[in-house]
């Protein structure tokens, strides 16, 4: 059942922020894993140059990059961050999809959310927050991602236990929050880490929820 607080807490975010809504870009399955992977440990700038390069280098699909010379993976991938570990991760797992799997993740995707998820963390470079991402933004399925953000400010506002791990802050906060919600759950948490609700200097005096935060200062 949503809560009160969380429901407020959605409320004031959806008012602060453009509302978040799936896009073309993200449907589709392999890309959106691919940018997932690029995007570990790199900010959202590197990550989107460093995608555009090998996009523009690549088509983004399993047969094409499985054939790709490592070295021009590399080159593409210079602006994001342990470049070399995701190149070789990119060519790994486009080699799985394309021998396994067919090219194509859908069969994975249309699987129910648990097994879906045993499936995609089957895949090398792959971890929850990967998984879960690729399943919330490219197959609709009703999961919360959680990320560096997620992470910091659902533990601020008291919204998941502050010691738990991924999974206890993935079940708790998919518990306070409505299913249709989970994709705005989760870009606006990451908004309002970014603007307000920062790592080291958090800017609790002009946050919209300082009312609600039991950790303002």
């Amino acid at each position: 059942m949503l809560s009160k607080k969380a429901e407020k807490i959605l409320e004031i975010l959806q008012g602060r922020f453009p509302k978040p809504k799936w896009t073309a870009a993200t449907r589709d399955a392999f890309r959106t894993l691919i940018m997932t992977i690029i995007s570990q440990n790199t900010n959202e700038r590197n990550t989107t140059r460093a995608f555009e390069n090998l996009s523009n280098k690549f088509r983004i699909t399993p047969e094409i990059l499985a054939k790709a010379e490592i070295k021009e993976i590399e080159k593409s991938l210079k602006t994001a961050g342990l470049y070399r570990n995701k190149s070789r991760t990119i060519k790994q797992i486009s080699k799985i999809i394309r021998e396994k799997h067919n090219g194509d993740l859908t069969h994975i995707t249309s699987l129910p959310l648990e097994q879906a998820r045993r499936e995609l963390l089957k895949l090398p470079g792959v971890g929850p927050k990967t998984a879960d991402v690729v399943l919330l933004f490219a197959a609709k399925k009703p999961t919360i991602p959680v990320d560096t953000h997620v992470n910091r400010v659902s533990k601020r506002l008291g919204l998941a236990p502050n010691s738990g791990n991924y999974e206890d802050i993935r079940r708790t906060l998919q518990k306070l929050f409505n299913p249709e919600d989970y994709l705005a759950v989760h870009i606006l948490l990451i908004q309002h880490g970014r603007k307000y609700c920062k790592a080291r200097t958090p800017l609790c005096l002009e946050c919209p929820l300082n009312n609600l935060c039991p950790s303002r200062s």
